[in-house]
């Protein structure tokens, strides 16, 4: 029978992503892990490809080389979900693609690809220590992002205890919405828990990010008064017409104050991952209508 370790090892979970030296994502230099999906649904969120728990495909319609060129991605799509449009270039009807991603090893101007790798804990600590140098002399180590990790509870707790085990430096992004059995396991392997609070008005963040603020704020509270020697950074991203008013951050503001192992970081607002959400045939819900 195989013990932890090696089980811990061998679990698998679905990224997106890894970044290397990030200097703003915990104390240090860091490597970021993305994870794919989220329960929230932020209508100014920057990594659209995290929502959804599985790999996507993805389509940057300014690599593709055009049908009279190419058209191979078409030729081997078996259902039918890679189609012609009139200037040339494709479109995809996500209705009927399976994720079989035949087209993406087709395309040879990598406008087709895939969001999301399925993932060994061994196989994204490899990569990770890579880096090892520069933990060692900046206090730096992972952080894991997503999407919410706590999605993938299980691969989550895994790779972080697996990274303790290899005595590498751990952080993790939350929401903070998911049940405080996670949390509270989550903890045991934890150095530094970034932690985001978007309001503090419940109505407000229920027609923003679909989700109330309720369970959000009390798996907070129970880890400020639970595990006081993690250090927490709370983290308000300032989103127009939602939070940026002088009260909504000062009301978050003051529900931190008080809190011994706490530090308030406010991120300001940016459109950076706009063009993923025309990747991946969605809409950037946070237009100029909406500001």
């Amino acid at each position: 029978m195989e013990d932890q370790t090696q089980l811990d090892k061998k679990k698998q979970g679905y990224i997106f992503n890894i970044q290397h030296y990030s200097l703003h994502d915990g104390p240090g230099i860091r490597t970021m892990i993305f994870l794919k999906g989220c329960p929230l649904q932020c209508k100014w969120c920057s990594n659209p490809e995290s929502q959804k728990s599985y790999p996507e495909l993805g389509y940057n319609i300014k690599k593709c080389i055009g049908l009279k060129e190419c058209g191979g991605c078409i030729r081997v799509c078996p259902h039918d979900a890679i189609q012609a449009r009139d200037d040339q270039k494709i479109r995809i009807v996500r209705e009927k693609c399976q994720q079989c991603f035949l087209c993406v090893a087709e395309c040879p101007g990598k406008a087709l690809h895939i969001f999301g790798m399925l993932r060994s804990v061994d196989e994204i600590l490899k990569i990770v220590e890579a880096d090892e140098a520069f933990y060692s002399r900046s206090g730096g180590g992972i952080t894991i992002s997503g999407g919410e990790p706590f999605m993938q509870a299980d691969f989550t707790i895994a790779l972080l205890r697996e990274a303790k085990r290899r005595r590498i430096n751990t952080a993790i992004e939350t929401s903070g919405y998911t049940d405080w059995a996670i949390v509270e396991k989550a903890c045991a392997y934890l150095d530094t828990i970034l932690f985001d609070i978007k309001s503090m008005d419940d109505h407000k963040h229920i027609a923003f990010t679909h989700v109330s603020n309720e369970i959000i704020l009390n798996n907070f509270t129970m880890l400020c008064d639970r595990f006081p020697e993690i250090s927490i950074i709370v983290r308000t991203p300032v989103i127009p017409g939602f939070n940026d008013s002088q009260e909504a951050i000062a009301a978050i503001a003051k529900y931190v104050q008080d809190k011994p192992n706490v530090r308030y970081e406010k991120l300001p607002y940016h459109r950076l991952g706009q063009p993923k959400y025309e990747y991946l045939g969605r809409k950037y819900s946070l237009d100029g209508s909406s500001l």
